[in-house]
């Protein structure tokens, strides 16, 4: 009996580390942590990440399938906008595995800031993102400022404020 539940056991253990090796390892950003860069495919030609460097970067991860993503669209439309000349730049990281769907997307609702396409979900696993959308605000010098999950009508003020906040900020 005793042996029985030590195989059951040994096979459990082993069956868990399996699992986990084939894991994907995320990294939680802290603020104030460098923002890992990326270089993308995008709708004009590359983004990378590491040539803003002296702007304001609100990066975005969103995919054609979510909801509060197709909310965000017209308000990130405006904030790029209305802070484009104060140095803020919106980037908007398509995580479709078919880009075709992402364009789709961008056909009814047409993005007036940068977007980059990431088929294969390499940047949001070094992001650490948990959610769709989920959005970093990156400084000036390349650092994370403040993550956030989700899109509501009621994050808009917050979120505004933390990108005034971010381009008033010591240049």
């Amino acid at each position: 009996m005793i042996n029985i539940q030590r195989k059951k056991f040994r096979v459990l253990f082993l069956a868990l580390l399996f699992c986990m090796s084939f894991t994907a390892v995320s990294y939680a950003l802290e603020a104030g942590s460098k923002a890992p860069d990326f270089e993308l495919e995008g709708a004009q030609g590359k983004v990378k990440l590491s040539n803003t460097l002296g702007s304001v970067v609100y990066v975005d991860f969103w995919a054609s399938w979510c909801g509060p993503c197709r909310q965000s669209f017209s308000w990130m439309n405006a904030m790029q906008e209305k802070y484009r000349s104060q140095g803020l730049k919106i980037i908007g990281v398509n995580l479709d595995t078919k880009n075709e769907d992402a364009k789709k997307f961008l056909a009814q609702i047409p993005a007036e800031f940068t977007v980059a396409f990431d088929s294969k979900g390499v940047t949001p696993k070094n992001y650490g993102v948990k959610g769709m959308p989920t959005s970093f605000l990156i400084s000036r010098d390349g650092k994370i400022v403040f993550q956030h999950l989700g899109f509501k009508e009621a994050d808009r003020d917050n979120l505004e404020k933390q990108i005034k906040a971010a381009l008033e900020a010591k240049k």
